[in-house]
């Protein structure tokens, strides 16, 4: 049994010996002469004609229908096969919040071509590699809710993904409303392990919930929280005002962030901070949050077969009485 073009493969593939004989074929009709044949000497070739007409010039597609036909048949004896594949898994998935940060200061330009974009390809990124996990969004700035619940459609996350906007919510930064959020979604969840990473640019500013509250609630029921603080050192442009159509004055602007309490958050929980100054840094990132929590995954594969050779066996069929047709009526040869 051989292997070709991916899921296709085939039975008898020993039969693609067959498609030698198409080159000697061709090599015995165009250089080697009929026997028989003789060679004569006309003087002057003017009132014959030059030019061939279209019947003639049509007659390449009989040997072209010939060829092909042949192919087609040939394939088909060789019996390909359709592999579908069926994958039974047994595991014991993380379920995992992803908070955003949504405050106005992700817009600013020290990321290309600013945070709230990179850090949300970033993020799409990561979860393509958890095929199975159970993944949900909560977003936060003044306020907080859950955009995404803890759902196996990682199609549909990407997409709220996508779509999150500075705007969205009251500006502030209530990063202990963001984390509460998610702990209470995954309070409801039913796997093993339950992590939730909070991304954030800034400084507790808002919400009623204090962060380090939200932290202890997480602790108790086992959610360990890994935390990002996105932003690049010193000063970054970002946005310092917003005019009364909605659009936001750029200034230059000290980047500020808790650091201490993002990494006590972590800790507190079993988790881990990390400052992310770059897009690549971010990247790096979640690459070693990903490692940190690898699933433990059991597959089992059923493989099924679909026979495709009458595909191949009616276009091969069909392409002789083709040519059957263009060689003895519509394009016949009168010798």
């Amino acid at each position: 049994m051989s292997s070709l073009w991916g899921d296709i493969h085939f039975q008898n593939p020993v039969f693609f010996l067959l498609l030698l004989a198409i080159p000697l074929i061709l090599f015995w009709k165009w250089y080697k002469k009929p026997e028989g044949s003789a060679n004569f000497t006309i003087s002057d070739l003017h009132g014959l004609g030059t030019s061939s007409s279209l019947r003639s010039r049509l007659r390449i597609l009989i040997p072209i229908c010939r060829a092909i036909a042949y192919s087609l048949l040939v394939i088909a004896m060789a019996r390909p096969q359709l592999t579908l594949k069926e994958e039974e898994v047994k595991a014991e998935g993380i379920d995992i919040m992803l908070i955003m940060d949504l405050s106005s200061s992700m817009l600013a330009k020290d990321f290309e071509p600013d945070r709230l974009s990179v850090s949300k390809q970033v993020a799409q990124t990561f979860v393509d590699k958890r095929q199975y996990d159970r993944i949900g969004l909560a977003v936060f700035a003044g306020e907080s809710f859950t955009q995404c619940p803890i759902t196996t459609d990682h199609r549909i996350l990407k997409t709220f993904l996508e779509n999150l906007e500075c705007g969205m919510l009251e500006d502030g930064t209530a990063i202990g409303m963001g984390l509460a959020s998610a702990v209470n979604r995954l309070k409801e969840s039913e796997g093993n392990s339950k992590v939730a990473i909070l991304l954030t640019d800034g400084v507790n500013n808002a919400g009623y919930i204090k962060p380090m509250t939200a932290a202890e609630i997480a602790k108790e029921i086992g959610v360990k929280v890994y935390t990002i603080g996105v932003g690049t050192l010193g000063n970054a442009i970002s946005p310092v005002s917003r005019r009364s159509d909605g659009r936001y004055v750029f200034g230059m602007a000290k980047v500020e962030i808790d650091e201490k309490l993002l990494d006590e958050i972590a800790k507190s929980t079993g988790g881990k901070y990390f400052r992310a100054t770059s897009e690549q840094k971010l990247e790096q990132i979640y690459e070693e949050i990903d490692r940190l929590e690898k699933t433990e995954i059991d597959v089992t594969v059923f493989k099924r077969y679909s026979e495709e050779f009458r595909k191949f066996l009616f276009w091969g069929i069909l392409l002789l009485v083709i040519e059957f047709i263009l060689s003895h009526f519509l394009l016949r040869k009168i010798p």
